[in-house]
């Protein structure tokens, strides 16, 4: 007899639950990393549709070490229960991924 799969919440569209029952594990950790980092960032004020100002690109931009381009974003990993954040970028077919500092317990 297998568990049975957890109940979704009553307010999530019955597409979306269709959509991440469809999901590999995978899948489904990655879905959970972006909405955690999409969480954070609502919180701090930050808006999904707002442009990033000329002064977030210099500042990351000043950040970027010497071998991660600018086209780089940062994205937060979890390894073994910690939270990591991690500059990553598209390079051909590949994605790269470059160490940048551990995420605080405060973000």
């Amino acid at each position: 007899m297998t568990p049975k799969p957890p109940t979704p919440p009553a307010d999530l569209s019955t597409e979306m639950v269709d959509t991440l029952n469809s999901y590999s594990p995978e899948q489904l950790r990655y879905v959970a990393r972006y909405a955690e980092a999409l969480a954070a960032h609502k919180a701090r004020g930050g808006r999904p549709d707002e442009e990033s100002t000329a002064d977030e690109n210099d500042a990351q931009s000043d950040d970027l070490p010497d071998e991660v381009p600018s086209k780089a974003t940062i994205t937060i990993k979890e390894i073994n229960d910690n939270r990591y954040y991690y500059w990553q970028w598209r390079d051909g077919d590949k994605v790269r991924s470059k160490y940048k500092a551990p995420v605080s317990p405060d973000d």
